[in-house]
């Protein structure tokens, strides 16, 4: 049954792979007909309804694989041995499981939303295609069993996404996906500056709560590793949009199609937060950090990251963008859980993990629904929303609800943990600083995502009888927005079995 790890990654990879064959062989055979200017044909409705019914059984065979695999006992699987004993290898874990749970609901209702959305976009098997590998490279990434097997998926992810931002093929895609590019290579080779230092300090690479740091060998050593750390902790965070390598992120998500960016931002972003995780709570160990100018500095540029985030997003006019620089400043809130090495703040990062991955995928779902419909891109063109599509602006209201923080929603319960995680850590300025800073960035969420509610339930004099009608998308746009209100809800509502299993994980790792 081990080999059923390896099935969840290959089978979802190999049939990307087929669908990027048969598209690029359409691409050549285009090409070949008419001098250098390719002419392409587009598929037909009954080719169309194939490539649809194939992606459409993968993704759930996919599925269906990758939870049995993740939740029906401890698993381990090398595939084979890398260097000096280091192999490439794969074993399930607390962590694991939640990261790779997250990730196949994510990626489901996103591609089943993208059936519909990508007629609007065009070349969907290419988009398929990538968005099936990706999904193969992030399962990998979430069974990684060592820091090594994690870091050549970790480079896999960035180049596997990329497409996804490239995808219309215009200037500013281009561009924007150069800057991705950039950014996370960037960060990539600061983590792997951090990997080269650690190989020598560590009795191993293999995941292991509490760290594997040789004390003998660290010893007389300490500074040199904190830099090495730190510089760690600043790459990985590059990928989640910390400070001073987040630009990337307002300037990918817009170009991106709306369901790669739902995806972009709900999963790919959450890829730095469990590189961090790896690297802190399983390589180099939490005690090592704490107290020192690494922890300090981390959980101050974490801070600054909320801070700044939100108020960017307050002030764009941006629809997806404001989306974007939201999700720089709550995946710091994650971080800045994560910084505080505490198990209240360790399990709350968990409980915004998962809150942040169903909010962001829905909030850029709806605008991606605003953009199908009517090609609206501004918040101020979003007048009148609620009385054309009420169910898909209730959706977003509790979307926006669950972001700022409010109960019954999720976010109310992660935020909570994460200022009580803060109030007991006792450091210092940050015990009360942290929650200080989380209330002002609730507030500015408020200001920067109610207002589109109530200009969309509310347009006052600038609505008409004809301009209000009802004007729904399609079911399959429609049901996974109407299935992530639902878990943001029940999540809220019924938290315990989460917080328990996060609670666990946080207990295992700060032992």
């Amino acid at each position: 049954m081990d080999g059923m790890i390896l099935i969840s990654i290959a089978l979802p990879a190999v049939a990307g792979i087929l669908l990027l064959a048969d598209s690029f062989a359409r691409h050549l055979k285009a090409s070949g007909t008419v001098g250098k200017k390719p002419v392409i044909k587009e598929m037909t409705g009954k080719q169309l309804r194939g490539m649809h019914a194939f992606a459409g059984a993968v993704m759930l065979i996919s599925a269906a694989l990758t939870m049995i695999a993740a939740w029906t006992g401890e698993r381990s699987l090398t595939l084979f041995i890398l260097l000096d004993k280091i192999p490439v290898c794969f074993k399930i874990d607390e962590i694991g499981r939640l990261f790779v749970t997250i990730v196949t609901i994510v990626w489901l209702l996103a591609g089943f939303y993208a059936f519909a959305y990508m007629k609007h976009e065009g070349e969907e098997k290419r988009y398929f295609g990538f968005y099936l590998l990706l999904y193969g490279v992030l399962v990998g990434l979430d069974f990684s069993g060592n820091l090594i097997t994690m870091y050549l998926f970790y480079e896999l992810m960035t180049l596997t996404s990329m497409p996804l931002v490239l995808h219309n093929g215009s200037r500013e895609a281009i561009m924007a996906a150069l800057k991705y590019l950039f950014y996370s290579m960037c960060g990539a080779y600061a983590g792997l500056f951090g990997i080269f230092f650690l190989y020598r300090y560590c009795s191993s690479f293999t995941f292991t709560a509490g760290g594997t740091l040789d004390a003998a060998a660290v010893s007389g050593h300490e500074g040199l590793l904190l830099i090495a750390v730190f510089v760690m902790l600043v790459g990985f965070g590059a990928k989640a949009g910390m400070l001073p390598l987040h630009s990337w992120l307002p300037t990918a998500h817009p170009v991106a199609p709306s369901p790669a960016s739902a995806f972009l931002s709900g999963i790919i972003v959450k890829c730095g937060v469990l590189a961090t995780i790896r690297s802190v709570f399983y390589i180099v160990g939490p005690d090592f950090i704490r107290g020192t100018w690494v922890q300090y500095t981390w959980m101050t540029l974490t801070l600054m990251t909320v801070f700044m985030g939100s108020l960017l997003a307050f002030r764009e006019p941006v629809f997806k963008k404001r989306l974007a620089y939201s999700t720089v400043s709550q995946i710091s809130y994650i971080l800045f859980g994560l910084s505080l090495l505490t198990p209240t703040a360790f399990a709350g990062a968990l409980l915004h993990t998962v809150a942040h991955a169903f909010v962001k995928c829905g909030l850029f779902l709806t605008a991606g629904v605003f953009l199908y419909k009517y090609g609206y891109t501004r918040v101020e063109q979003l007048k009148g929303m609620g009385k054309k599509m009420p169910v898909a602006m209730w959706c977003y209201t509790i979307f926006a609800l669950a972001l700022i923080g409010i109960p019954p929603t999720n976010g109310f319960i992660s935020k909570w943990y994460l200022a009580q995680g803060s109030l007991q850590s006792g450091i210092n300025v940050f015990s009360w600083l942290g929650p200080v800073v989380l209330l002002v960035s609730a507030l500015l969420t408020a200001g920067y995502l109610l207002p589109v509610t109530m200009k969309g339930f509310f347009p006052g004099e600038e609505g008409t009888e004809t301009d209000l009608r009802k004007d729904e998308p399609s079911p399959c746009m429609l049901l996974p927005l109407i299935i992530l209100a639902v878990l943001v809800l029940l999540l809220g509502v019924l938290p315990n079995p989460l917080i328990q299993y996060v609670t666990h994980a946080a207990a295992v790792v700060l032992q």
